[in-house]
């Protein structure tokens, strides 16, 4: 009985987060790559099941308080100017306040107060340096970076993993912890991270709307079905090509049914489903809530 609450609980802090990514159709999956970039880290550097969980975990609810930010500004496309950016860097605050009166808040609260901090000060809300910065947010931080980097809005293409990888290194130590950009930079020159790089879920690439480029999540779409596009709003047709999608325009505005914003419950359940239920770090928050 404690494990189906403990499961529930998980599954409610994890709609909290998807709920913000709905929001905003032009960051399909990124939860999801970012959670998945965070548990490749934490691996890599040896830590525990546990730790590799939470740091996933972390991966999944970082940009929980973008739910206080404007649609005006967090679907801006283009450059933002200083007030809006200072708008869109109090959305660690945000989460904090949001995860704040949740049972299992503990479990993912640095990664979504710390995420934008950086090694040299220089980031944001509190200007940590270095090993001040819990060790979940300079992981976060990471693999948020190059999936922002690597996916594609309406406004430009992502690039290329070799260029993303380029700029990581170069910002090793300053904007990212050295030994954790290190230990990425083992995992992408090795191809490791190629199957989460353009996807929505495991083995599902992101279709292509031909209009807003490649946003819509594919995992529980079939050959054949009719969509609508939360970005554009049309009507489209998907069409299995390879291991991926040809999308054919059907027409250009599709019903509000279609285009209502909707959790994706696959990435939640697999992530439910890797939690650990004894021992570690999770025993000492699970334990205290549950006996």
């Amino acid at each position: 009985m404690a494990l189906d609450i403990n499961r529930k609980l998980l599954t409610s802090l994890t709609v909290m987060g998807s709920l913000v990514e709905a929001r905003d159709p032009y960051t399909g999956g990124h939860l999801w790559r970012v959670s998945r970039f965070s548990r490749l880290i934490a691996d890599k550097i040896g830590l525990d099941r546990e730790e590799v969980f939470l740091a996933g975990l972390g991966g999944f609810l970082h940009d929980l308080g973008k739910v206080g930010v404007p649609d005006a500004i967090l679907n801006k496309a283009g450059p933002l100017t200083d007030a809006e950016y200072d708008v869109i860097k109090t959305h660690p605050g945000i989460g904090a306040t949001v995860l704040s009166d949740h049972p299992l808040a503990p479990l993912a609260i640095d990664a979504v107060v710390t995420h934008h901090e950086r090694p040299d000060g220089k980031g944001y809300p509190a200007s940590l340096t270095e090993e001040r910065i819990p060790l979940v947010g300079r992981i976060v931080a990471i693999a948020d970076a190059f999936d922002a980097m690597t996916s594609s809005r309406p406004y430009r293409r992502g690039m290329p993993v070799a260029k993303a990888v380029e700029i990581l290194a170069s910002e090793r130590g300053r904007q990212f912890d050295s030994a954790l950009t290190d230990a990425f930079l083992a995992i992408a020159g090795s191809g490791g991270v190629l199957h989460v790089v353009g996807h929505g879920f495991d083995g599902a690439r992101m279709a292509d709307c031909p209009m807003c480029g490649p946003i819509i999540p594919t995992h529980d779409l079939s050959d054949g079905q009719v969509i609508g596009c939360r970005g554009c709003g049309g009507i489209h047709r998907l069409h299995r090509k390879g291991d991926g999608w040809q999308v054919e325009a059907v027409a250009p505005t599709a019903s509000a049914d279609m285009l209502a914003p909707r959790p994706d419950f696959a990435p939640i359940a697999d992530l439910v489903a890797a939690a650990p239920t004894g021992g570690g770090v999770a025993r000492r928050w699970f334990g205290k809530l549950f006996g």
